[in-house]
């Protein structure tokens, strides 16, 4: 097959969709198949590169302010989109397109040259456009209403179901624009974070000996950390040398004013977003992981994390992904959305009862190999396409 792989987000750039549908596009060429990824330009990439056996073009793009979406957004939009992209597919002639993101416009081009040129697409929806902010909430749901889903009907791609949240987005917000849906959980690769020197990150923080909670991942308001801030004057009484670690570029600060007010500051250290090739260290120096506690899902972080037998510690349903029971204290620590007490009780729990935390941390490893490895959820893709191309 022709493969063209589209998204805004992709790497050197970082997060969660970029590396995926990167990881998905070199799984393609591996099997043999022809790739093109079609993204936005980002800081010094090249513009036409050979990489993991894709050729990646990246279209010139403008940056959305952080301020407006809680994070930064490349977007390709100027009247030669169109026709850009339509010269470029028709030059490539693709079989199918796996699409990532609703929202991009690349996405919208991409959509509309498939529904001109009767090609099947398959449509990867990472994000929800929800916003615990309700004039941010209010933006989003009118845009969502009046240009996405209008869009997403012209051309009814497939949609990717990751998770039980973004099944039930979809079908309240796109209903009308899905063509059929497929259920295959995001995959991760449990072994690149295996083997991390996590003595040095210690010693680069000056953290010591103290326990460590890593949080990773963009601080943005659907992941905005603030309950983890309410619960550490609970927990900090219990274990008072706990270093909270947050990882990821901080675009919505919120929980660093509300420590301040609550005096846990100095228990917090935020680096800032760092190299992937370092992650692998911040997992191995961390006692816990812990960022999905707002109620949005487990994300690829946090699945990354038990993959390298780091105990997790989310406020998620045990049903959140279709077809797999994430059982708590078994896999991960499950706490309720919202319960400051449980959380605080819970990450004491993982941090002065290591024996059980560490037995946890196996228990979630041994759940990533069996159901979330990259190999499975691309065989899942690739009979997808296969299917929609026959």
């Amino acid at each position: 097959m022709r493969i063209a792989v589209v998204n805004n987000f992709y790497p050197p750039r970082v997060g969660g969709s970029a590396h995926l549908s990167e990881s998905l596009a070199h799984g393609y060429a591996a099997a043999g198949h022809e790739v093109l990824v079609l993204t936005a330009t980002y800081k010094d990439a090249p513009l036409d590169e050979l990489r993991g056996g894709c050729r990646v073009l990246r279209l010139p793009s403008w940056q959305l302010p952080s301020s407006v979406a809680g994070f930064d957004i490349g977007f390709t939009v100027r009247p030669s989109l169109l026709g850009n992209v339509t010269r470029i597919l028709d030059e490539f002639r693709p079989d199918v397109i796996h699409q990532h993101g609703q929202f991009f416009d690349l996405t919208w081009a991409s959509g509309l040259y498939a529904r001109k040129r009767g090609v099947p697409t398959l449509l990867s929806v990472h994000t929800r456009l929800e916003s615990p902010r309700a004039a941010y909430q209010a933006v989003f749901t009118v845009g969502d209403s009046m240009l996405v889903a209008p869009i997403l009907r012209r051309y009814k791609p497939r949609f990717v179901v990751m998770d039980v949240q973004m099944e039930e987005y979809i079908q309240k917000r796109y209903r009308s624009a899905v063509s059929g849906l497929e259920y295959i959980p995001v995959g991760v690769d449990p072994q690149w974070l295996l083997n991390g020197d996590g003595a040095g990150i210690r010693e680069r923080h000056g953290l010591g000996d103290r326990p460590i909670a890593l949080s990773l991942g963009h601080v943005i308001p659907l992941r905005d950390r603030v309950q983890l801030v309410r619960a550490l004057p609970r927990v900090l009484k219990k274990v008072p040398d706990l270093a909270v670690l947050v990882v990821g570029t901080v675009y919505y600060d919120k929980f660093l004013k509300l420590a301040e007010e609550l005096g846990v500051r100095d228990a917090i250290v935020a680096p800032g977003a760092v190299p992937k090739s370092e992650i692998p260290a911040y997992v191995a120096a961390a006692d816990l992981e812990t960022h999905d506690l707002d109620g949005f899902g487990l994300g690829t972080a946090a699945l990354e994390a038990m993959g390298a037998g780091c105990p997790v510690v989310a406020a998620v349903r045990p049903d959140n992904f279709p077809g797999i029971e994430l059982r708590d204290r078994e896999h991960l620590y499950l706490t309720p959305v919202g319960d400051t007490g449980a959380l605080a009780d819970t990450l004491i729990e993982v941090l002065t009862d290591r024996d059980r935390a560490r037995e946890v941390g196996l228990g979630g490893q041994r759940l990533i190999h069996e159901r979330f490895t990259l190999d499975s959820v691309l065989k899942s893709h690739l009979a997808t396409l296969e299917s929609m191309v026959g």
